[in-house]
């Protein structure tokens, strides 16, 4: 089955819908003619015509007045590169935003993308997946025009050692922009979960290609539930989930909320490529609840207790145990006890 896909570039000569998007908002009162259209796109008036019923094609409603110009009244709620790019200002990631209406996973599209060469800070974003993929091989569910389904393209000069260390930027990242868009305060729960009064609201899946002592790319999935209602969630879940909407009592605005979690990866990986990776740490450490208290982990058939401690800068969490030794626990589902 064929992708379908759009994309933004700021590297490059912005696309002309998008284009037409930008004179339209900019111009007072609302309304552009199609001959001023084609004067500054340097495209004939037809061309603007096609532009214009492609707009209307994703969901855009623009009205045409007579002997006036063009007008859009609305827009549609999916995540297009041409919305998301509004007012991003971001350095390095967002510069490149790829819309899939469906995809088997946003990870394996960004994974295909990043060893075809993709440049750093490209997203990659998907109405819905077929095959949405969570931690430990478990399926992320990934109903059509609900959630979001994020990935991002990384490309830092880290030894693979030090690659988890992305995994905690971008659950800081995502509890940044919940509390931005919606005023919660989530909490994280090692090793990468984002929860909402206990209930797991976004998870995060990264993943790497690398030699053995070079990180080639590193990608950044990144789940997040935002309109979904309590029926949409499947029964066989491991853990209780939730949504935004059902935290907040109404709909959030998908959009407004990609584009705060972007803005909020942008500014930690720079810190972070500046060799202040404790700035992310520190916030993780702040913002998890399980941190002072004794949990148990389960990996496979075994299971471990002690109090959590802490993590150490490779991203394991610190258990203290009843004999009072450390245990570096790399891997496993963590309960409260």
């Amino acid at each position: 089955m064929k992708e379908d896909f759009l994309r933004h570039d700021a590297r490059d000569e912005k696309a002309i819908d998008q284009r037409i998007l930008e004179i339209v908002r900019a111009t007072p009162g609302g309304i552009v003619s199609g001959e001023e259209l084609s004067s500054r796109l340097k495209v004939s008036r037809t061309a603007v015509w096609k532009h214009i019923k492609s707009l209307k094609d994703l969901g855009y409603r623009i009205e045409a007045v007579p002997s006036v110009g063009y007008r859009l009244v609305a827009v549609p709620d999916l995540l297009l590169p041409a919305e998301i790019a509004v007012g991003l200002m971001t350095e390095r990631i967002g510069r490149q935003i790829i819309s899939f209406r469906e995809t088997d996973s946003t990870n394996e599209t960004a994974f295909k993308l990043a060893e075809e060469g993709a440049p750093e800070g490209t997203v990659v974003l998907a109405e819905s997946q077929r095959r949405g993929k969570g931690r430990m091989g478990r399926r992320w569910e990934s109903p059509p025009g609900m959630n979001l389904y994020c990935s991002i393209i990384l490309r830092p000069a880290i030894l693979p050692l030090q690659a988890v260390q992305m995994t905690f930027l971008s659950a800081v990242a995502v509890a940044r922009a919940v509390e931005e868009t919606t005023r919660l305060v989530p909490t994280i729960k090692w090793p990468n979960d984002v929860l909402l009064s206990g209930r797991k609201v976004a998870g995060l899946l990264n993943e790497m290609g690398a030699e053995t002592e070079k990180v080639n790319f590193i990608i950044l999935g990144i789940g997040v539930n935002i309109n979904m209602d309590a029926g949409q969630f499947p029964a066989d879940l491991r853990s209780p989930a939730t949504s935004l909407r059902m935290e907040t009592g109404g709909a959030v605005d998908r959009k407004e909320f990609t584009r705060a979690l972007i803005r909020a990866l942008d500014s930690l990986y720079a810190a972070f490529l500046v060799g202040d990776y404790g700035v992310v740490r520190d916030e993780w450490l702040a913002r998890c609840g399980m941190i002072g208290r004794r949990v148990h982990v389960s990996y496979r058939d075994s299971v471990v207790a002690g109090v959590a401690t802490g993590i150490d800068d490779y991203g394991a969490l610190l258990l203290t145990l009843d004999d009072g030794c450390v245990e570096r626990v790399l891997a496993g589902d963590v309960t409260l006890v």
